[in-house]
């Protein structure tokens, strides 16, 4: 391709060649360079790529990232932003347009810091230095709190003025630090090594806990909390730490790697007063709560007092209340006297009831009685019975007297038999000269048969 773009120094060459020959050169000798500037022009079209403009104070430059690379960004760029960009320089041959083809995009300036910070967070958070296993409580009333910070700063003006607030007992000592600037985070190591050395040459007085604190400001001015070197010392220190650096939304390496976190400085001092300040609210609600007891026990005696004086009589009354109550008793005695032997009255009377009732004589009597009824309505059933047997057999006599064959004679008929004394119906059952014998109503006569016709 460069053999051919001398070759056409001598020729007449098209625009499209010419755009295509300049890509090539430039996408072969700037394929990944990194460049910084500041965001302009930025445009997000429906496709999903990015384009805006790079420029500083000498230059500018258009750039365009296509989607499948802006869909890795872990931050939304947008115009102003200070950025380092990585891509390759090329062409857009159509309209011959100069422009970097954008591959990465890293903040510059803040936006790299917070990128350090990550990366020694995860580097530390994986070593265990924040792991809650090596976390150690903080005393709940300490005695003597040892504060890291500049002697100048509010967040200490604010610290003192809390704890002498909440805990007047405690005792506060300063281990004065730069808490701003390239090496300060050398001068708050020498402030927790002077603890160290203090606890050393006063076993008396030791500082229980040490607050490391500072107000809050930008990432560049809280970055010597962020130090690794820090963070290491912080985790092998031996006296509790908390950690009261910035504002609620500021955090940094010593936040994780202290014993406990708190939004504030001004927090922090709560903390390690909370107990002594709770203490006392509490001696303060005792003594409210023993002053309401003493004055209620006082109020129930005066009341025992004047319900016992209220009860109190004159002996000469007392006397003749014994005396109605004894009264009242012997009239209950009598009443229940005579409720007693009517009682017995009673049951002796019933008693003599039963016994009456069943006197032999007495029951001879009421079984004779009775026998002499049951034979009373014996005869009397029986001559019903009697009555009623004879009308049946007259209905039953008179009844046999019209069925009777000899009734039936006696009206002038007769009956006529064979000499087997088979009764004869028919005509067909004799024959002519055969003798029949004929039953009348008295006596009978024997006949011969001398015709038979139907």
């Amino acid at each position: 391709m460069t053999s051919d773009i001398v070759v056409q120094n001598d020729e007449i060459i098209s625009v499209g060649e010419l755009n295509k020959s300049a890509k090539y050169l430039l996408e072969n000798n700037f394929n990944n360079v990194s460049v910084v500037g500041e965001i302009s022009n930025l445009s997000r079209p429906s496709s999903g790529h990015i384009y805006f403009t790079l420029k500083d104070e000498e230059g500018a430059i258009r750039c365009a990232m296509f989607k499948n690379q802006n869909m890795k960004l872990n931050f939304s760029p947008e115009n102003g932003d200070q950025c380092v960009l990585k891509g390759q320089v090329s062409i857009y041959a159509p309209r011959g347009d100069y422009q970097l083809i954008v591959k990465t995009i890293e903040p510059a300036g803040a936006g790299n810091l917070m990128q350090q910070f990550e990366k020694l967070k995860n580097k530390l958070e994986n070593e265990g230095l924040f792991s809650l296993d090596n976390k150690v409580d903080i005393p709940q009333s300490p005695n003597h709190i040892g504060i890291v910070t500049s002697s100048s700063t509010a967040a200490f003006q604010d610290i003192i003025s809390t704890v002498e607030r909440r805990a007047p007992n405690s005792k506060i000592s300063l281990s004065d630090a730069t808490v701003q600037g390239d090496n300060a985070h050398v001068s708050i190591i020498n402030a927790l090594n002077r603890i160290i050395l203090h606890n050393e040459k006063n076993p008396n007085d030791k500082i229980d806990v040490v607050i490391l604190a500072r107000g809050g400001g930008s990432i560049e001015d809280l970055w010597c909390f962020n130090n690794e070197d820090l963070a290491r010392e912080i985790f092998s220190y031996p006296i509790p730490t908390i950690s009261g650096v910035g504002h609620e939304i500021d955090f940094t390496i010593c936040d994780f790697v202290c014993d406990i976190r708190v939004p504030t400085p001004t927090a922090s001092a709560e903390l390690v007063t909370e107990f002594n300040f709770k203490l006392l609210d509490k001696l303060d609600e005792f003594k409210s709560k023993i002053n309401k007891n003493i004055r209620t026990f006082i109020e129930d005696l005066k009341r025992n007092l004047d319900s016992n004086r209220s009860r109190l009589k004159d002996p000469l009354s007392l006397l003749r209340e014994k005396n109605q109550y004894l009264d009242n008793l012997d009239l209950r005695m009598q009443k229940q006297q005579k409720s007693i032997i009517n009682d017995k009255k009673n049951q002796i009377e019933k008693i003599d009831s039963q016994i009456n009732f069943n006197n032999p004589i007495r029951k001879l009597d009421l079984i004779k009685n009775k026998l002499i009824q049951v034979t009373e309505r014996l005869h009397r059933n029986i001559n019903q019975k009697i009555i009623l047997n004879k009308s049946l057999v007259d209905k039953l006599l008179k009844n046999i007297e019209i069925l009777s064959p000899l009734s039936i004679l006696d009206r002038g008929y007769a009956i006529v038999t064979n000499s087997k004394g088979e009764a004869i119906k028919s005509y067909e059952d004799v024959s002519k000269g055969e003798t029949l014998k004929t039953r009348l109503n008295k006596g009978s006569l024997d006949v011969e048969v001398i015709k038979n016709e139907k």
